[in-house]
């Protein structure tokens, strides 16, 4: 217990001095977006090959896996059935708000909780391509008819391979299946960079939590509340059950529930940026999920580990 709130701390510390940036405004107005831009089109594409360069092909594929995507798929199914069936929301709104139930931000703050708390970086691994793979499109190619009458298909099945996250891991995983051996003149400066990636991604996080306003009045709170719930309390019961279902125990029980407790990815920001539909829901939930996410770990850690 007492390595898991070490690891707590380390994130929180870090958070906060990107807070700090924030609010003090130290590296500009635009810093968050030169940081994460950083992270994701460099830092993060090299951290996730060398990981799973080096990682076990059949820790990626285990029950582990199944458990996050059914947790996600569940919780995501109950937002549409209550938003959706119930409320009437727009298919666009629902479709965000679903996201922000069961996608979670298994980059920016998956791979710090990953090395810091489970001790495992490349347990995220898995999570991250299956988002990218099956998730993100199946949202896209819902959004896309909502917003125009069609689906552009060429751009939903084109998504992964423009995502540099996606490629870098891609690489990686067919590295670690063939048993290629990559010349450390390659690995070593990747390694260099993805040693980056975890640092600038909670600072970049604590700048975005500095200023930011929530359920503000005429906003969609019921969308947001739903979400955050399914997402802090829903997932991670979800991953539990199909864990315990799936013969999940121990460590790797206590892995799939970590990881099913992270906050909404910022992806689901984007998208709703791309597609203008349920901006709002997406931030407030994101950031509501992010500040709750901790307290919702630290429980699991004590009940499970």
């Amino acid at each position: 217990m007492l390595g898991v709130l070490e690891g707590y701390t380390i994130i929180a510390v870090v958070v906060a001095a990107g807070w700090v940036v924030g609010r003090v405004g130290f590296l500009g107005p635009d810093a968050r977006e030169v940081l994460a831009r950083l992270v994701f089109f460099v830092l993060a594409p090299a951290l996730l090959f060398t990981i799973l360069a080096d990682a076990d092909p059949g820790r990626l594929f285990s029950p582990l896996l199944a458990a996050s995507l059914g947790a996600a798929v569940v919780v995501a199914t109950l937002h549409v059935a209550v938003v959706r069936g119930w409320w009437r929301r727009p298919v666009g709104e629902t479709t965000i708000g679903a996201l922000g139930a069961g996608y979670v931000n298994a980059n920016n703050i998956g791979l710090p909780v990953a090395t810091y708390i489970l001790g495992e970086p490349a347990a995220v691994a898995p999570v991250i391509l299956a988002q990218l793979l099956l998730l993100a499109p199946a949202a896209l190619a819902v959004l896309d008819a909502a917003s125009s009458g069609s689906v552009s298909w060429r751009r939903v099945l084109t998504q992964p391979v423009r995502n540099p996250i996606i490629l870098g891991s891609a690489a990686g995983l067919a590295v670690a299946l063939t048993g290629v051996t990559v010349p450390d003149v390659v690995m070593e400066p990747l390694r260099i960079l993805g040693g980056g990636a975890v640092p600038l991604m909670l600072v970049a996080f604590g700048i975005s939590l500095a200023g930011t306003r929530l359920l503000e009045a005429g906003t969609d709170r019921r969308n947001v509340t739903l979400a955050t719930a399914l997402k802090l309390v829903g997932m991670p019961l979800a991953a539990w059950a199909i864990g315990t279902a799936l013969g999940l125990d121990g460590h790797d029980l206590y892995v799939v529930v970590v990881l099913a407790a992270l906050p909404t990815a910022q992806n689901v920001l984007n998208y709703a940026d791309r597609y203008r539909t349920g901006q709002v829901v997406a931030r407030d939930t994101i950031a509501l999920t992010t500040l709750g996410a901790l307290p919702v770990m630290a429980v699991v850690a004590l009940l499970l580990r």
